[in-house]
């Protein structure tokens, strides 16, 4: 369950009220949701794979600079030289899958079919850093190239937090180009932000 002020934040960060939120899987070290765990399908029965939500526009933003300088492509080019990386983005992909399953058992909902895409491209390519930076805060350990992308994060807290629960408006920061895309997008894969589909 997410309370009511988590639930509050989360909605100022987006831009809108989510849907379907289960928990929040990560704290920023300012105190907010900066990571929320997702049903696999909403409620009204449109199946979801993305587990794991970053909803800080402020960390947003800091990875979409890291996506525009070509790290992904540099990732994905590693996983055919290097096995053992390889082996961990797999695990990766399973542990993902594994956790989106529990969560359906715990919703009491079916499960996604078999074969259904885990998020951020795994488990062959990185498609999106975003969703393997929420995998790997929500889950210490299990993402090696969120954990990566991690490492090369600036502290985006440090000015403060990105909204302000108590008036629910913007304060210290307002959702950046790549938070708009992200709450206003229609891709269900990656980071789109649960809400009413329009396809």
């Amino acid at each position: 369950m997410i309370d009511e002020r988590d639930a509050a934040a989360v909605a100022a960060q987006l831009g809108r009220e989510p849907r379907g939120l289960r928990a929040v899987a990560h704290r920023c070290p300012c105190g907010l949701p900066d990571v929320v765990e997702t049903a696999p399908r909403l409620p009204d029965g449109t199946p979801f794979p993305t587990l794991y939500y970053l909803t800080c526009p402020k960390a947003a933003s800091a990875i979409g600079t890291l996506e525009a300088s070509g790290m992904m492509r540099e990732m994905t080019d590693r996983l055919a030289s290097d096995p053992e990386l390889a082996a961990a983005y797999a695990a990766a992909h399973d542990d993902y899958l594994t956790r989106r399953d529990a969560a359906a058992s715990a919703e009491e909902i079916e499960p996604l079919p078999a074969g259904t895409q885990s998020a951020g491209g795994m488990p062959t390519r990185v498609k999106c850093l975003h969703a393997l930076v929420a995998h790997e805060l929500a889950v210490p350990g299990a993402n090696p190239f969120g954990a990566e992308a991690l490492r090369e994060l600036p502290d985006w807290w440090r000015a403060g937090s990105c909204v302000n629960v108590e008036q629910t408006s913007q304060t210290t920061c307002q959702p950046s180009q790549e938070a708009v895309m992200i709450a206003g997008a229609t891709s269900t894969e990656d980071r789109t932000p649960p809400e009413e589909p329009s396809e």
